[in-house]
Formats: structure tokens, C-alpha cells, sequence
């Protein structure tokens, strides 16, 4: 996808033999033909491929297998401890549903897994907070360290799996605090809500607000009821059945219809002028990520614990690898990319400061304090002072197929018409060129910065420029609709991990921004910026190391100056 950090990205991580993430090691248990191999479009041949991989499993999502792809930080064994379709990818034609909707309003390209984990823990994370790693909040009776599906009663061994879990979700806060809520469930819920795995929503009697709120099948229906005429609770959790769920091998073109009916019903719905709703995925589903996941440094309570099962020693529990995520509401439409680092607490944090502004005190003391602490709370996705609730074009998502029972089986289905669903890997003669294949295009940046993007910084209808050889500063030249000038873009380097503060080169020679807007050669020269969000359609301050405030007036000069106040840049993300 354009605008996001995806196969153009000017930061991605280079390990100690010279090669990127990109190349994933193989060997002759996989091949003769190459020792590496690059993303690979999984329709490739075309054909009724384009149908069989609808219903394929790519690889795990589980605790074992994503660490050991993961590889201690260097993140290039999916090929051999994942599987080599792990590293496969669909593009905007095998999920033009999916496309449009997160390009019809907000995508986040930094929301990573909670759990490097399968689904229990992430969702557990997702209605709590936390899975218990020690030096929580919780207690270590209350149930933890949760890091399988496990759903049998008593500990896995001792401390590991403990179950049921015990400790408060956030459901029971918002409760006691007097905040609507209610789950919003079919008879058949994959077995996914996640509060069905705590003791004291077992152990809620028929009729008591934890089991009418938490536990009842209201059915999917109910929602779409609600929305239409104004009556839903103050916040909705949505739980998908089994074959619209797209945990592989059900289908995305059946997640995608799903995922229309929902969006459907909010946007028409009485109070869409007033909704946010957050479309995530709990796991990886079994699909790989170049980008290795940012989390807290060893030893963090709460964070770190020794690998139960003997293989990775003293590790982190998350987050975990990136996941898809967009924000559909009238303050996040237009075409956005969201670059704050998230996980699924970031969703308690938004509602928390959502129902903070409505005079509501919600906080859980359940997140753990690095994740409260580190992970984005979603407020900067929004643009409050400008909502739009138009709709953008979305495509019409077909129909999952049922049986003659007229019950959904869309994945038996496929897998009775293909038997083979995995297509064969493509490791012979790949190309970066062939391989890492981007979109042409651009988003809008909202929320603080994270790498891995070409930026353009423009305000007054000019943008930063470096024209080339001869230039010793840096110019500006006219902004375009298009934001596509090589000689506007720039790419971003922290200078620390969570530091905030980065040295800016040029996507034209590598050059960085030096002293007096000099454009340098050496890194060491380069001077460190902030480049702070202002929210509210305001756009970034870009100050350097020496405090100078970086603008452009409105003859396309730049100025710099000891004091904000002027205008604010727009930073567009484009490939």
C-alpha cells in the first residue's frame, strides 16, 4: 500500500551479513536453488490460484514459531521456522474490501501484536490489559502468564498458563463507573470473546449485568439494529464467527464482507457523527513482518520473562509483530496514515481519555506501567477539530457461500474445489525489483514520527528540497498535488531508541541537514531534529538541536527562528 511503511522502506533493518530483513534464510530442507528468499506475491501464477489461496494456511501464529522467526532480533527465519508462504503477501486486487476501507479513513502502520503469541493472549490483552507476565499489576494467583489458547482448568506447569484468569477487565471498570457497554456476539464466536475466559464471567449467574453484557448471544444482527436507530451501549465489543473471521484458512473476501456489514452499519447509522469504530486483528494469523518488533528493554517488570519452554532464554512477551488497523470515524476520514507505536492496550487507552472528556474516571490499574507508558493512547489519529462524515467508495464485498443448510462454509468450500491451496514457492531467480513491489502514491502523516518512510515537509505551498549536487543548503521548490519530487523527500533516522529526535537525509544523495540548513555528508554532522505534532489540523514543528523553529514563508524561503508560532509543516508519507 502507498504512504505506508511497507517494501519501500528507506529504514529497513540491515543484519551483520550485509543483507536486509527482506531476505529470509533457506536451506536444502527447503531448497537447492538459493539460500534466501525475498516476499513473494502469492497469486503470482494467476490462474485459479486466485481463488485457492483464499483458503490457505500460511504458517503459525503461535508463541514458538514467531520467536524462533523472529531469531533473537535478527527476524529472517520465517522461510525456515515459520514456513516460506509465511513470507507471501496479497495485493489491493485480493483485498480491494480491506484496501478501501483503511484508505477511506485511517490506516495505522506501527500497531503491533500485544503477544508475540496466538489469539487467547492478544484478546485476553485487548478486554484486560495485561496476560500476567511477572511483575504485573495482577497477582500470580489471579491466573497468567498467558501465553497460549490454553482453555483447560489448572496451570499448563506452575505459573504458566494458569486458568481461568482473574483479575479485572475492563468491562467490570467501566461498569462500576456507570459506562454502557455490551458484547456483541453470535452463537458461534470462534470461540474468540475473551471474557469468556475469566473465573467471574463463568461464574456470572443468568441475568446479572456481567452475563447479559459479556457472556449472552445477542447476534451480530443486534448490533446492526442498534446502530441504525441510536441505540448502542457507550462502547461495543464486535466478535466475529468462525468463517467470516479471516483466521486462515477462512477467507478474507468473507472477513471483508463481514467487515462491510459492520461498517455499513455504523456509517449509516443514527450516530455516526458522533462514532469511532476500530477495525484490528488480534495475531498474526501466521504472516511474517520485515519490521522487528519495538519493545521494552530487557529486564522491564511486567515485560520480560524466561522462555517456559527452554528455547529462548530471558525474552520479551511483546509487542509482537505488526498487524493491520484503521480507525473508521468522522474525525479520521481522508486517506491518513497513523504512525504512533500501538498495541492492543492502545484501544483501553483511547477509550480511557475518550471517557476522561465525558467526565468519566475509567482508568485500569491492569496495563502494565511500560505499556501505559510507551504505547500511543490513539488520540492523534484524530483530527477533532475537523470531522468529515462523508463515505467514501468502498467495493461490494460478495456474499460468503453457504450450504444447503444455508449456513456459511466458505473455506470447505474452497478447499473442496482446490485441494492444493498452497501454491508453489517462487525461489528461483527473485529480484528486489520483481519482489518489493510498492504502490505509487501518498497519505497524510498524523501522530508523532517512526521510520521507515520518505516524508515531504511543505507549508505555504513550497516544500524542503535538495536540488541536487550543486545545492550546499537546503531550497524549497513548489509543493505538488502528487507530493511526488525525489527532490522533496526525506528520510528520517532516530538517533535512540524512543528519543523523539532524529537526523533527516535526503532521498536524492543521502545528504543530511547540518548546521545553518547545510546539507552534509557525514552522519556525525548532521544535526538532530523534533519534530513535534501539533494535532488539530496544525501540522509539525520542525525544530533542530540548536532550538532554531525551521518554516517556510510565503515566498518559499526558509527561515529559521528561536520561537514557534509560525506555520506549521504538513508531512505527507509517500512512495
Amino acid at each position: 500500500m502507498a504512504g505506508v511503511r511497507g517494501f519501500s522502506d528507506p529504514n529497513v533493518q540491515v543484519n551483520p551479513n550485509g543483507k536486509s530483513v527482506w531476505y529470509q534464510h533457506v536451506n536444502s530442507s527447503l531448497t537447492n536453488d538459493t539460500d534466501y528468499l525475498l516476499p513473494w506475491y502469492l497469486n503470482y501464477l494467476g490462474g485459479h490460484w486466485l481463488n485457492a489461496t483464499q483458503c490457505m494456511d500460511a504458517g503459525s501464529n503461535g508463541y514458538e514459531e514467531n520467536h524462533l522467526a523472529y531469531n533473537f532480533g535478527l527476524n529472517d527465519h520465517w522461510a525456515l521456522n515459520n514456513t516460506p508462504w509465511s513470507w507471501g503477501y496479497y495485493k489491493r486486487s485480493d483485498l480491494p474490501v480491506q484496501f478501501a476501507l483503511a484508505e477511506g479513513w485511517t490506516v495505522g502502520d506501527m500497531y503491533q501484536e500485544s503477544v508475540i503469541a496466538s489469539t487467547n493472549p492478544n484478546r485476553v490483552t485487548w478486554v484486560s490489559g495485561s496476560i500476567n507476565v511477572p511483575g504485573s499489576p495482577q497477582k500470580a494467583d489471579q491466573g497468567g502468564v498467558y501465553i497460549d489458547n490454553h482453555e483447560v482448568p489448572g496451570c499448563e506447569s506452575p505459573g504458566l498458563n494458569c486458568y481461568p484468569l482473574s483479575w479485572t477487565t475492563c468491562p467490570e471498570v467501566y461498569q462500576k463507573q456507570g459506562v454502557t457497554w455490551q458484547v456483541f456476539q453470535d452463537s458461534d464466536n470462534f470461540d474468540d470473546n475473551p471474557l469468556a475466559w475469566f473465573k467471574q464471567f463463568q461464574e456470572a449467574k443468568n441475568g446479572t449485568v456481567l452475563q447479559e453484557r459479556g457472556m449472552s448471544y445477542l447476534g451480530l444482527q443486534d448490533f446492526y439494529d442498534r446502530a441504525a436507530n441510536g441505540t448502542l451501549p457507550m462502547v461495543s465489543y464486535i466478535i466475529g464467527p468462525t468463517e467470516l473471521s479471516e483466521h486462515p484458512p477462512y477467507s478474507p473476501h468473507d472477513g471483508a464482507w463481514l467487515q462491510q456489514q459492520v461498517v455499513d452499519a455504523v456509517t449509516k447509522g443514527k450516530h455516526w457523527n458522533s462514532t469511532a469504530l476500530i477495525i484490528s486483528y488480534d495475531e498474526t494469523g501466521g504472516w511474517g513482518d520485515h519490521v522487528s518488533p519495538y519493545h521494552s528493554p530487557n529486564g522491564t517488570a511486567g515485560e520480560w520473562l524466561e522462555d517456559p519452554y527452554g528455547l529462548f532464554g530471558y525474552t520479551f512477551s511483546g509487542p509482537g509483530f505488526r498487524l493491520p488497523f484503521y480507525i473508521i470515524s468522522p474525525w479520521t476520514r481522508g486517506g491518513h496514515v497513523f504512525t504512533e507505536k500501538a498495541d492492543h492496550n492502545s484501544q483501553i487507552m483511547f477509550v480511557e481519555k475518550w471517557l476522561a472528556a465525558k467526565g468519566y474516571d475509567a482508568v485500569t490499574d491492569q496495563i502494565p506501567a511500560w505499556r501505559r507508558a510507551h504505547m500511543s493512547d490513539l488520540t492523534a489519529a484524530f483530527d477533532f477539530s475537523s470531522p468529515d462524515t462523508s463515505i467514501p467508495s468502498i467495493p461490494s464485498a460478495p456474499a460468503p457461500h453457504l450450504d444447503k443448510n444455508g449456513i456459511w462454509d466458505g473455506a470447505s468450500y474452497c478447499e473442496a474445489q482446490y485441494a492444493v491451496q498452497r501454491p508453489p514457492v517462487p525461489y528461483a531467480n527473485q529480484t528486489e525489483d520483481k519482489s518489493l513491489i510498492s504502490e505509487s502514491g501518498f497519505k497524510a502523516v498524523r501522530g508523532y514520527l517512526t521510520e521507515g518512510r520518505f516524508l515531504t515537509f511543505e507549508a505555504s505551498g513550497y516544500a524542503l528540497a535538495n536540488t541536487g549536487e550543486q545545492a550546499m543548503t537546503i531550497s524549497t521548490t513548489k509543493a505538488t498535488t502528487s507530493h511526488s519530487d525525489m527532490a522533496q523527500r526525506w528520510v528520517i533516522h532516530e538517533t535512540a531508541t524512543d528519543s523523539r529526535l532524529f537526523t533527516i537525509s535526503s532521498a536524492v544523495d543521502g545528504r543530511y541537514i547540518g548546521p545553518q540548513m547545510k546539507l552534509v555528508m557525514a552522519k556525525n554532522d548532521a544535526l538532530a531534529h523534533n519534530i513535534t505534532y501539533l494535532g488539530g489540523g496544525k501540522g509539525y514543528n520542525l525544530v533542530n538541536s540548536n532550538g532554531k523553529y525551521i518554516t517556510i514563508d510565503k515566498n518559499g524561503n526558509v527561515v529559521m527562528a528561536m520561537s514557534g508560532g509560525q506555520q506549521g509543516f504538513s508531512i505527507y508519507s509517500v512512495t
